[in-house]
């Protein structure tokens, strides 16, 4: 039995992108089921899609994790690729990759752009922010990964249909490869060319709300994932300030036998409360984290 590949495309107001990405899955993924979800667009980007013989999903509820998360469960197939629908990920490569999926039997093969960077496809920021990001995530999960928010990913059916989405926006790629290390599925990273923004498009992404929006949501992931270490440097902290706080005070009532400082006193003991209480968190969050990914790892074998 042939293998299913499907093409799902996150789509809103790209009508003048499409017929360059139409292009290249003609020329590189011909075999493809092309689907595209539209966000609402004002631009005629469905009617685009449908001249070229796309099935075309409208999702009302603003936001890629949302497209993504309706992608997940509609489409039916054995191997999925996302793109984006601006056409600045370059598809040359892509029969390749998805040969590479099937031939390691890996979940996801993410192309990373950082080589390739080429004028008006990255507005400035968005490249080191990136990088920023990348290297945050791989400090927190132990990983070594480039390109974290890379929108170009081969996916096995195993994965994308045991994939809880958690995420509303932009911060969906950072979802997945959280996830993706948290069951620890096999990442592979490929360099891949990204390519000039089609004119009259622009970018959906805002540098500093969005950017602000996936840093929290790392932050968020990692306490989920991870809450002994999250809780226990939470802990450290509380434990140093209430020290540097309350040290003086009790150097002090030795020397004189008197507490004058009872608001130091006071919030040095509270903040100590604080770092036991956050060390116990921590503790008990660990064996739920422990039990809640043994769960989605027997899920995701299952399938």
């Amino acid at each position: 039995m042939s293998t299913r590949v499907a093409l799902i495309v996150p789509c809103l107001n790209e009508a003048h992108a499409l017929p360059l990405l139409f292009t290249q899955i003609k020329t590189h993924l011909p075999q493809a089921e092309v689907h595209i979800f539209d966000n609402g667009s004002t631009d005629g980007t469905p009617d685009v899609a449908r001249s070229f013989g796309a099935y075309v999903h409208g999702v009302a509820e603003r936001g890629k994790g949302r497209v993504v998360a309706r992608m997940f469960a509609d489409v039916d197939a054995d191997i999925y690729v996302m793109v984006d629908g601006d056409a600045t990920y370059d598809l040359a490569a892509s029969a390749e990759h998805v040969r590479m999926l099937v031939d390691n039997k890996v979940d996801m093969i993410v192309g990373t752009r950082l080589q390739s960077y080429e004028g008006s496809a990255s507005r400035p920021g968005h490249k080191t922010g990136n990088k920023l990001l990348s290297s945050l995530i791989n400090n927190l999960f132990q990983s070594k990964l480039c390109d974290v928010l890379s929108g170009y990913r081969i996916m096995s059916r195993r994965f994308v249909k045991t994939t809880p989405v958690m995420a509303a926006g932009f911060e969906i790629e950072v979802m997945l490869t959280i996830h993706a290390l948290d069951i620890r599925s096999h990442i592979i990273e490929v360099p891949i060319n990204y390519l000039k923004r089609a004119n009259g498009t622009q970018s959906k992404l805002r540098t500093v709300r969005d950017g602000w929006r996936i840093f929290l949501a790392i932050f968020y992931f990692f306490k989920e994932v991870r809450p002994f270490l999250f809780f226990t440097t939470a802990s450290a902290i509380l434990t140093f300030l209430s020290l540097a706080i309350g040290v003086p005070v009790i150097l002090e009532f030795f020397e004189t036998g008197l507490v004058p400082r009872f608001p130091s006193a006071i919030l040095a003991a509270s903040l100590m409360i604080a770092a036991l209480v956050s060390l116990s968190c921590g503790l008990i969050l660990d064996s739920v984290a422990e039990q809640r990914r043994e769960l989605k790892r027997l899920f995701y074998l299952r399938n």
